[in-house]
């Protein structure tokens, strides 16, 4: 394999903690390791920081190098305006500012000639970043889609107003048409992107979401987390990740309030993002004690955390239209847990769920189905387990790192 140099453009990395910067972390390092030299343009940590490794409390702020070699990659750290937890508004701002400034620090920051541009998005204005390091480096521009952007926002009814949809969709269109291959993570998001957006077939391939199997097999867990959290004698569903719109975590809320007779039941949610404040009012509220708040661990942790745990939670709003499947369900079949899905039913979870026997997926929505489903779960440990196995099993031979970096590889 000719050895190229790789520019990954991604507005989350480590530091900052969420599957999107785990797949980001990963790929970089793991092509490096493969002989090609890689930078990553990114944005600078302000949010989803591990704040328990850090040694920060809430709303302290530490200080990242902007320019810095972690592993082999060269990382470049743009300070662009706040874009998570902040209104749409500022949002919307800082998106629209974020291309010029990234590809600002790109220009001046990286000599080498480019061979490969890999954009991971959304946000979407990381592809206009795309085309200009293309048309800049004379680079091939790979678009690395986990969600369709503005579709997505008009489905949870976050975009409304109808010059901004029209606007995004003009960018959208551009980006969709200056990229020289697509790729999303399930076939149900190729069918919707060639059928709804007119994609050639040819410029989409499916390229499934990756986890890298080694730190869940050799996690040396130091502490306890079911010990600090007086976890103990629970069943544990964990969730961990983004809590925004799109999770629908107020179906969560219902669901524990139908099972709050189960003692032994626990629902962990370890993460942030902009609903958090607003689920956690209204658990308060509703005087639930088997929905648990916690602070994001590192990703160093999220091995141990994941295999301490009973089973994995994911969940959906019933709002989302698209094919979408949470990066978070890799994590929890790496560990060997089983999952429960609460899903919109466009999501492709539902197939990569049968498919891998991994636990029950129940349409968003459905409370009473839910909750049993939680029921039959916490109540059969012994068959929890053997879910557990059958997802690590199909993880293996299907999401593995060395599988699907094999086939990056041939489309760089």
């Amino acid at each position: 394999m000719l050895k190229k140099n790789i520019l990954i453009i991604a507005d989350v990395y480590p530091p900052e903690v969420s599957s999107a910067s785990h797949l980001m972390n990963e790929l970089a390092e793991g092509l490096k390791k493969r002989g090609h030299k890689v930078f990553v343009a990114t944005a600078y940590p302000r949010h989803y920081l591990p704040l328990r490794q850090a040694g920060l409390a809430e709303g302290q702020k530490k200080d990242f190098s902007l320019i810095a070699e972690e592993n082999g990659v060269k990382v470049l750290r743009v300070k662009i305006l706040p874009h998570h937890k902040v209104n749409f508004l500022i949002r919307g701002l800082a998106q629209l500012t974020l291309p010029w400034l990234f590809f600002r620090q790109i220009k001046k920051n990286i000599a080498e000639k480019i061979d490969s541009v890999f954009v991971y998005s959304p946000p979407l204005p990381m592809g206009l970043v795309g085309i200009r390091a293309k048309k800049y480096f004379g680079a091939k521009f790979i678009l690395n889609l986990q969600d369709i952007f503005p579709q997505n926002a008009i489905d949870l009814g976050i975009l409304k107003n109808r010059l901004a949809i029209s606007f995004f969709e003009k960018i959208e269109k551009r980006i969709y048409s200056q990229a020289d291959l697509i790729t999303f993570h399930s076939e149900g998001g190729r069918h919707f992107l060639i059928e709804k957006k007119q994609i050639p077939a040819e410029k989409i391939i499916t390229l499934p979401n990756w986890v890298d199997l080694a730190p869940y097999d050799s996690a040396g867990c130091k502490a306890s987390f079911r010990q600090q959290w007086d976890l103990m004698d629970k069943f544990v569903f964990l969730f961990a990740g983004i809590i925004g719109p799109a999770q629908g975590l107020d179906f969560l809320v219902e669901v524990a309030k139908e099972v709050s007779d189960l003692e032994n039941v626990v629902f962990v949610l370890v993460g942030d993002g902009m609903e958090r404040e607003r689920i956690e009012k209204a658990v308060k509220e509703s005087g639930l004690k088997n929905i648990v708040f916690k602070s994001f661990v590192s990703k160093e942790e999220y091995p141990c955390l994941v295999k301490e745990m009973d089973a994995g939670l994911v969940c959906l709003s019933a709002k989302n239209k698209t094919p979408f499947v949470p990066g978070k369900f890799l994590g929890y079949l790496a560990g060997c847990k089983p999952v429960l899905a609460f899903l919109n039913k466009e999501s492709d979870g539902f197939d990569l769920m049968a498919a891998a026997d991994c636990g029950p997926a129940v349409l968003s929505g459905k409370k009473q189905e839910a909750a049993a489903v939680v029921r039959k779960l916490a109540g059969n440990p012994e068959e929890a387990a053997v879910l557990g196995l059958n997802g690590r099993h199909y993880l293996e031979n299907h999401f593995a790192v060395g599988v699907i970096f094999d086939k990056i590889e041939k489309i760089i």
